[in-house]
């Protein structure tokens, strides 16, 4: 028996599904809007919107909970997957899983990148040394890069978890609300959706250069299939754990190390091929996802609160 026993015991509450991509977007756009009306990406607060950007999934997410009762009252922290951890066990493991996988993945991807044409990595970081030199002010002298480039991978690790503070609030709307509000479609339909809406919800920095360089829809395209591709991954930590922490720190852990390949390459590469969320990182993660498929690691899921403040049982295969 496959996921179609879900499907015919508990159905997706399209209306409120429906309200809460249309909240996420249209607040997303609304916060990135004074970056339109001005130099775009070169705005200096900048640095401030894209982190309020990361928290308009988690107000969709609470104004959908609250205002249309999806889910209602008394299983809502379980639905979203906050509280209990249980098994703590996994749920520690696959946190530990979540924060540790990310750099290592990208790692592969880089280096394929290379075997594919990618991008040219440098041994002596020159590229990545004449980018700093251009940040530092005039007549400050530039630390020797070797120095620079074991910190920035020191502080990857710790930058997870700063990052995590901003990532719970995308992932409190994506895999915390989204995913189990999907779940009755099964496994890969419920991945796949939130992956792609996670992705198209980028559209409004994405359309500016943020990430690719490229501020057409083949921006936006790229954007999705990374965050497909990385949804699948991110989704089945929610799955597996029936926790948002899991995924919290792994997309923290995502952002805090998606800039390694500039450390590593001679020059600015073409990153929607050899970036994290590019044709590179694609693959990398298409392999990872094979070998859980491969494992059974799918099949293998805890229940999650339903839509109705139930249980939704695991899909039998």
């Amino acid at each position: 028996m496959t996921d179609s026993l879900e499907s015919t015991t508990r159905r997706v509450p399209w209306l409120a599904v429906t309200a809460f991509v249309l909240l996420a977007c249209g607040l997303a756009w609304l916060v990135a809007l004074p970056l339109w009306l001005g130099d775009g990406l070169a705005e200096p607060f900048t640095g401030v919107l894209l982190p309020v950007m990361m928290w308009t999934p988690a107000v969709a997410a609470l104004i959908v909970t609250f205002a249309m009762r999806v889910p209602p009252r008394g299983g809502r922290v379980r639905f979203l997957g906050l509280w209990p951890l249980r098994p703590a066990k996994r749920v520690v493991w696959l946190i530990v899983l979540g924060w540790l996988a990310p750099p290592l993945l990208i790692g592969v991807s880089i280096l394929l990148a290379a075997a594919l044409g990618f991008v040219t990595l440098d041994p002596t970081f020159g590229g990545f040394s004449a980018e700093f030199a251009k940040m530092l002010p005039a007549g400050v002298p530039m630390p020797p890069v070797e120095v620079l480039v074991i910190s920035q991978l020191a502080m990857i690790p710790l930058g997870a978890l700063i990052n995590s503070v901003f990532a719970f609030g995308e992932e409190l709307g994506w895999r915390g609300w989204l995913v189990p509000a999907l779940r009755p479609l099964g496994t890969w339909p419920t991945l796949l959706i939130s992956g792609a809406i996670w992705g198209f919800w980028h559209s409004p920095v994405i359309l500016l250069g943020y990430n690719f360089g490229r501020t057409d829809i083949t921006g936006v395209l790229f954007m999705i299939g990374g965050c497909v591709a990385w949804g699948i991954l991110l989704g089945w930590l929610r799955l597996r754990s029936a926790s948002v922490w899991p995924a919290v720190i792994a997309h923290g852990s995502l952002n805090a190390a998606g800039g390694l390949i500039v450390i590593f390459a001679a020059s600015q590469p073409d990153l929607a091929l050899a970036g994290p969320l590019g044709v590179a990182g694609w693959i990398v993660v298409a392999v990872v996802v094979l070998v859980l498929v491969l494992t059974g690691q799918f099949r293998r899921q805890p229940e999650l609160a339903g839509t109705q403040g139930r249980l939704l049982s695991p899909p039998r295969s």
